[in-house]
């Protein structure tokens, strides 16, 4: 099968925007264990079924429908990263405004963008992969973007037997990494998860999180662990790994195998449809998130974004403001605005006044008026 070039030449590690080079392919060369991997069937636990949240409404995705009255959100993206205080940088991210010019010569179905960010484990060789062929695995599937959830799904675990088999043929490699990605098609956002990145997004002003940090400690996680044969050990995955959901790490005894294991890398989904109150998406490794409340990061972001309304310059004041609030991890954070405008001030509007006597004053005005009768 014939090796399709990859275009991702935005994937990167430093304190870059999202126009430079992408890090090096560990395995350039000799990547024909790619074109080998297969699509896995996907069976799920119970626990792994899509978390629906209220305020987030989820509507099924279809290359199909009004697209003339539908709302199209003008993408601008934006990224940044930093060592921090650790002695090596294991954090890659990729912005790609227009996923489907690096893959298909032609698409008429809307606006098509992948965002992304790996946090590496044990090394940088898992997220650098998980980086550059995540998006092509979900771009080349034959369902995307008809049965999106399928696609993205399929092209994490796509993602997790490649990285098995490269891991087989140089034991160097060995490494893991947790997983987000978020997708724009049209008007519709999906986000997929597997580990403790987060995505926030920002509606009018109100921070809305797109995806759930798996701890192994959360209880839905900490029953898939136990039904999957492992177990959490203060607050470590069979007492090794601090997150229950990630890519790589095959080279961990008891955790993944390719009949499964407690070390899920399927990610979980959420999804809703982007409007004009939609105006900006937040997307960071978990050093954001340490020192950064999801509210907060929004209501920070949104005043850097009135300021200068720069999405590079919006993630590297995130980083920079987490760098002073003493994050101890490497840092890596994406910001896409979904409208050409700033975020306008919001107008808080003003309630009725009810005014109200006591008691107290009500016995003294009767005194008064008592008095002028006299």
């Amino acid at each position: 099968m014939e090796e399709s070039k990859l275009m991702f030449d935005n994937c990167s590690r430093g304190n870059e925007s999202s126009s430079n080079s992408k890090p090096p392919n560990p395995l350039a060369g000799d990547r024909r264990f790619v074109a080998s991997a297969t699509k896995k069937s996907l069976v799920r636990h119970p626990s792994l079924v899509r978390t629906k949240l209220s305020d987030v409404p989820l509507e099924p995705r279809t290359a199909t429908g009004d697209h003339a009255t539908e709302y199209l959100p003008i993408l601008r993206s934006g990224a940044w990263a930093d060592i921090g205080s650790r002695s090596s940088m294991e954090d890659v991210y990729v912005c790609t405004d227009n996923l489907m010019s690096h893959h298909r010569t032609s698409s008429n179905e809307g606006t098509h963008a992948f965002y992304g960010v790996f946090d590496g484990h044990g090394g940088k060789h898992a997220a650098e992969f998980a980086c550059n062929h995540l998006p092509r695995f979900i771009a080349e599937d034959e369902d995307f973007p008809r049965q999106i959830d399928r696609a993205i799904s399929s092209a994490f675990l796509q993602t997790d037997t490649a990285f098995a088999e490269a891991c087989h043929v140089d034991a160097d490699l060995a490494s893991g990494t947790t997983a987000l990605a978020a997708v724009v098609i049209g008007s519709s956002l999906v986000v997929a998860n597997a580990g403790d990145c987060r995505a926030v997004l920002c509606r009018r002003g109100k921070a809305i999180e797109m995806s759930r940090d798996h701890k192994p400690c959360c209880f839905g996680e900490k029953e898939r662990i136990e039904a999957s044969g492992g177990y959490v050990y203060d607050g470590y995955l069979n007492g090794q790994l601090n997150v229950a959901r990630a890519l790589g790490d095959w080279h961990l005894e008891g955790l993944k195998s390719i009949d499964g294991g407690p070390l899920s890398g399927e990610p979980e989904l959420m999804s809703t449809r982007l409007t004009e109150e939609d105006e900006f998406l937040i997307i960071g490794c978990d050093g954001i998130w340490d020192v950064f409340m999801s509210q907060n990061a929004v209501d920070f972001a949104r005043r850097r974004l009135q300021e200068h309304n720069n999405p590079v310059m919006c993630s590297k004041d995130l980083v920079d403001e987490a760098l002073k609030r003493k994050s101890g991890d490497n840092l890596s954070v994406v910001v896409v605005c979904f409208q050409k405008q700033p975020p306008s001030n919001l107008v808080v509007p003003r309630g009725r006044v009810h005014r109200s006597i006591s008691a107290e004053g009500l016995k003294e005005l009767q005194g008064f008026l008592d008095t002028l009768k006299d």
